[in-house]
């Protein structure tokens, strides 16, 4: 992730400028087949302890403005097939809307990373979205546990209920650190998601870099995953530390 010059901000008609912590320019891995840039939106609800941007929670982390990833995006035209709105949490600034509005103006693909807490925006937003990574952090009713915030499971599944009805292109995933989720857990998320209808899901084992470090630096490895899992989803993957 790099820092750019910050800008002065869009604010045609009255609209505020987008607080962004950072831009990598290019990524393969943000969304899986596409060569995009990835825009860290300052700013989350929630608190998870096994956060790689944590600096982002506040929205005075934002040092850029979508002025200045505007100012990339109009010089990489024909280079990079989108971008990614990413955080922090990206639909807690409802400007978010207006830029991936703009960036689908401008030919690129719109590609968003959220954990689910703004179901209501979330619905807006998949008007402008071509694909989501969609954080599916515990059970439903085991939420507040991991997010360390108020009816957090709710919201997530109202969320993943929005992408559903949608039929836009979605990843959903869960970070698996053992002191927040058992095996037991880990079978009920992906017994769940299946029943629903969810055909793509990732497993990430916890990476301590970036992390407040107050979790213990363990991690999962595949055959800790419950065998019959795997075999639930047309795309299924075990990300490594």
């Amino acid at each position: 992730m790099i820092s750019l010059t910050p800008g002065v901000g869009c604010q045609e008609g009255g609209r505020r400028p987008l607080r962004i912590g950072g831009i990598t320019p290019f990524s393969t891995v943000d969304w899986p087949g596409k060569l995009a840039c990835v825009a860290f939106l300052a700013g989350c609800p929630w608190d998870c302890p096994y956060c790689q941007n944590h600096v982002l929670r506040s929205p005075e982390a934002g040092r850029l403005t979508d002025q200045d990833l505007f100012d990339f995006l109009a010089k990489r035209r024909g280079l990079l097939d989108g971008v990614v709105f990413s955080g922090g949490e990206p639909l807690v600034q409802a400007a978010v809307i207006d830029s991936m509005r703009d960036a689908k103006a401008m030919g690129f693909e719109v590609g968003l990373h959220t954990c689910g807490a703004f179901p209501e925006r979330l619905r807006e937003a998949l008007t402008y979205v071509d694909w989501v990574g969609l954080d599916i952090k515990a059970p439903w009713d085991a939420y507040d546990r991991v997010t360390r915030g108020h009816e957090s499971g709710a919201r997530a599944l109202e969320s993943l209920t929005a992408i559903l009805e949608s039929g836009v292109e979605f990843e959903a995933r869960t970070t698996w650190h053992p002191v927040l989720l058992s095996d037991a857990d880990i079978a009920t998320i992906g017994h769940d998601l299946a029943d629903r209808g969810v055909r793509t899901w990732a497993i990430q084992a916890y990476r301590s870099a970036g992390t407040t470090g107050e979790l213990p630096d363990e991690t999962v490895y595949p055959p800790e995953v419950p065998a019959d899992l795997p075999q639930l989803f047309e795309n299924y993957e075990f990300r490594r530390a």
